[in-house]
């Protein structure tokens, strides 16, 4: 990461606080809109932090430096959550839900590399 050091530091705790802060709020609201014992929240976040790495990742500006730093690392670090998802994932099948808890093994990773190439393809597109 460009920005290393002193300097890079704040900038990631900055990223890294919104991007936790909003997980937990689009986690919370997604869990109230549905009922099921499916993650979809942490589905969500998933995907969408990928795709807005993908978004980042295709654009000069956010693969390097105080950007990367604040939104690549800091942002798109903290709203997605591999812990969370293999938790969940885990207490799918401790429950006797083998069939989400293999379902949500396959397709979020899917939906979050889908959605990383998506972002990546469109920054790409958009710049031209």
């Amino acid at each position: 990461m460009s920005g290393a050091g002193w300097t890079g530091w704040p900038l990631v705790a900055l990223g890294g606080a919104a991007g936790a802060c909003l997980r937990y709020a689009v986690d919370r609201a997604v869990r109230a809109r549905h009922g099921s014992a499916f993650p979809w929240g942490t589905l969500t976040v998933n995907a969408a932090g990928s795709l807005l790495l993908g978004l980042l990742a295709g654009t000069a500006r956010g693969a390097a430096g105080p950007w990367a730093a604040l939104l690549a690392t800091g942002l798109c670090g903290a709203l997605t959550t591999y812990s969370t998802f293999s938790h969940e994932t885990l207490r799918l099948a401790e429950l006797g839900r083998g069939r989400a808890a293999l379902a949500n093994a396959a397709v979020t990773p899917a939906v979050a590399l889908g959605a990383l190439w998506a972002g990546l393809a469109l920054a790409r597109y958009l710049a031209g």
